[in-house]
């Protein structure tokens, strides 16, 4: 491994860094305590920084050379709506908020790369150093763009790397093409008609149609779509009825579909509504359908991939860099920015489940993303931070 020596040496404090924003969780959009720390680092190694792109987030800006070229480089921010069961002295000290998807640790690495890219600037154009807000489901990247992001840095490409679990420290991951999938909801309510459980036939038991649509949902994926493409539909939610001698007048069915196409949300989407409706017709009752898009899929481009993972290579070496790791069903709104700018989403690994790298006062619960007892490894601090740096000096060489 051939991390950036300077970077080694200040990892205490990345380290004091990430563990004090861990303990200030703030959720989407109200992170103006971590804005406020992210700011104030690097005014102090003299980076300008440009303020309230996406209501909290910033861009620092480091410039070296006559260069006009530029990259981005991406951190969130946020924290989770979780209860902390870890005890130890970094633990939350807000209640039922908690950093459990390791955006302290993001955000701490890429404060790393800024220091040393300020420090000593071995390149040749221009860094921006994106803290984003709001990735928990608050769609801060969008924001961010709406508010000028990419008009007012204009950089070639973007990157952004998230912490992984299951994952090997020392470890990165990525793949070429789809590499998260689009995240969606839907709320569908069959509005039926009420009656006495000992009276059925004088009423319209949406309950029981639920229970078809539910059902037909299913052929959607084994029928309508590609064996070849992925895709999940799950009913996660049936609420319906409040007495067991009641039929209510409404049954409603939540839930998530998940894929790494549009194409094959589309379909989904226009099947699922048309089973539904088609089905509470013929039972003579009504359907509420509402779809509602999140996250797009997440899909790295080719030529920045290859970029990257050349990097990752000559960093760690390539036995510790799978350039085909396994897409995940899961979501990230840094699609948002590889839908308007080529760019490259990586993994780094966290560790195994089991949590070795915690210390005393954890919780009993595996160390994965989105559990209360969760901590981000802070010996991939270095490694991130080198990581960035490293992509930057590869991307804007000094002219020889």
């Amino acid at each position: 491994m051939k991390l950036v020596e300077p970077i080694i040496a200040f990892q205490s404090e990345l380290q004091e860094i990430r563990r004090d924003i861990h303990a200030h969780p703030e959720l989407c959009y109200e992170e103006q305590r971590t804005s406020d720390v992210v700011a104030a680092k690097l005014a102090e190694w003299d980076i300008p920084v440009v303020r309230g792109l996406g209501i909290t987030g910033l861009v620092g800006i480091i410039k070296n050379g006559t260069s006009s070229r530029a990259i981005g480089l991406r951190a969130d921010m946020d924290a989770l709506p979780m209860q902390e069961v870890n005890t130890f002295p970094h633990a939350s000290r807000h209640t039922g908020k908690m950093h459990a998807c390791g955006h302290d640790g993001h955000t701490a690495m890429l404060l790393g790369a800024a220091k040393h890219l300020a420090q000593h600037r071995n390149f040749d154009g221009t860094v921006y150093l994106v803290f984003q807000p709001a990735e928990e489901g608050g769609g801060g990247a969008r924001r961010m763009m709406q508010d000028g992001l990419f008009e007012r840095f204009p950089m070639e490409a973007i990157y952004g790397m998230h912490n992984w679990p299951g994952m090997d420290a020392g470890q990165f991951g990525v793949c070429p093409g789809p590499m998260m999938a689009s995240s969606n909801e839907f709320h569908v309510t069959v509005k039926g008609k009420g009656a006495h459980a000992a009276q059925p036939h004088k009423g319209i038991d949406p309950v029981m149609i639920a229970v078809h649509i539910a059902q037909a949902w299913q052929t959607i994926i084994t029928r309508n779509k590609s064996p070849l493409d992925t895709a999940v539909l799950s009913i996660t939610q049936i609420h319906a009825g409040s007495a067991t001698n009641v039929i209510p007048d409404e049954a409603e069915l939540v839930g998530t579909v998940r894929t790494f196409t549009t194409e094959v949300l589309d379909l989904i989407e226009t099947r699922m509504k048309a089973l539904a409706e088609s089905l509470a017709a013929g039972f003579g009752a009504e359907v509420d359908f509402v779809f509602k898009r999140n996250y797009p899929p997440l899909v790295n481009h080719e030529k920045e991939t290859a970029f990257a993972v050349d990097v990752m290579r000559s960093l760690v070496g390539a036995d510790n860099v799978d350039a085909n790791t396994e897409p995940t069903m899961g979501a990230e709104d840094f699609a948002y920015f590889l839908q308007e700018k080529p760019g490259c989403y990586i993994f780094i690994g966290n560790g195994d489940s089991t949590g070795a790298h915690r210390h005393h006062g954890h919780g009993l619960g595996p160390c994965v993303l989105h559990n209360a007892s969760y901590d981000f490894n802070d010996a991939l601090l270095p490694i991130g931070a080198s990581l960035w740096v490293r992509m930057v000096e590869a991307a804007l060489p000094l002219s020889k």
